[in-house]
């Protein structure tokens, strides 16, 4: 029996896999003329799909609003009693439908051509009564549902899904829409909160900062750095930053040094130190410090001045890593 499971599995994927390929081929100038209507809404872009394909409307809509594209999902059948009133003129409307003559969009077809709103259709029939009226039409038909009966809409939501994505990644890129611009659609994920937190935003300031002189001694300076938690200690003069002491740098200088009670910190501290400004993007101080393996990071202004410092966990505890 679970050969058997496997084995359907398998199947279903290929079929589902073969059918976006195909879809890539058969991309045409109707793909192009829909990216233009998208692109140049100054509205909203409404999805409206009916059964399985509102399903996928739904998908496509979330996709469109979180990548810069204004989108929202309408039910064909609520649209019929009041949320119609939703559309309005300078929108564009997304119609799917595999068969291309669902009686409840093509209901709506007629009053949203009045209103004067652009249409797009996904069908798997150009010649079909939703294909013929909509302004731009997008072929997703497939040589076969993936349902062994070939009814279920496995192949074909696949392939409309895919066309979804294909109309909102596109646009996208030619829109030059940045990952900054997409954080600030998800705030509250993950990716929001590491392309929209800033060093300054959790970097250790004031008193939390181990900071002492170049002619402190190394077991003082050691204290310190104990105290403060950082795993690392700032060697400044007048607040300019002169150099960074750090667990690691310990651990070599107990490997060379037999008697450490005379050392001061200037003869030990590791000079021209790299740093990060407090305006930066908490991600850009965990990409020096991986590039360089480091634990722990000055933060600095443009003439050398210690504003702050972050480490490790540091940026564990803010979630950036």
């Amino acid at each position: 029996m679970s050969n058997t499971l496997l084995e359907t599995a398998k199947q279903v994927i290929l079929i589902e896999a073969h059918a976006v390929t195909q879809l890539a081929e058969q991309l045409d100038q109707g793909f192009i003329d829909a990216c233009g209507l998208i692109q140049n809404c100054t509205g909203k872009v409404v999805l409206i799909g009916m059964g399985k394909s509102g399903h996928i409307g739904n998908k496509i809509a979330a996709t469109f609003a979180s990548t810069g594209t204004p989108a929202f999902a309408v039910h064909p059948g609520e649209a019929g009693h009041g949320d119609l009133g939703m559309i309005e003129q300078n929108d564009v409307a997304i119609c799917i439908s595999y068969s291309g003559e669902s009686d409840e969009i093509m209901t709506l077809v007629p009053v949203i051509k009045r209103l004067g709103v652009s249409i797009i259709s996904m069908t798997g029939n150009q010649n079909s009564s939703i294909g013929q009226i909509s302004d731009v039409h997008l072929n997703v038909g497939v040589e076969k549902e993936a349902c062994p009966h070939n009814l279920a809409p496995t192949s074909s939501t696949t392939v409309a899904l895919a066309m979804g994505d294909a109309l909102a990644v596109s646009i996208l890129t030619n829109k030059g829409f940045s990952p900054d611009d997409f954080a600030r659609s998800h705030p509250s994920g993950a990716l929001g909160r590491r392309l929209l937190t800033f060093v300054h935003n959790i970097m250790k300031t004031g008193d939390e900062i181990p900071m002492v002189s170049a002619d402190t001694k190394l077991l003082d300076a050691l204290l310190v750095m104990s105290q403060k938690a950082l795993g690392m200690v700032l060697i400044t003069d007048n607040n300019h930053l002169e150099g960074i002491f750090t667990d690691g740098d310990l651990r070599r200088v107990l490997e060379t040094h037999s008697d450490i009670q005379s050392l001061r910190i200037k003869e030990v501290m590791v000079p021209n130190c790299k740093t990060i400004l407090a305006d930066k993007p908490a991600m850009a101080a965990v990409q020096i410090m991986d590039e360089f393996n480091l634990n722990s990071l000055p933060v600095v202004d443009e003439n050398n001045q210690v504003l702050g410092a972050i480490n490790t966990h540091t940026l564990m505890q803010a979630k950036i890593i």
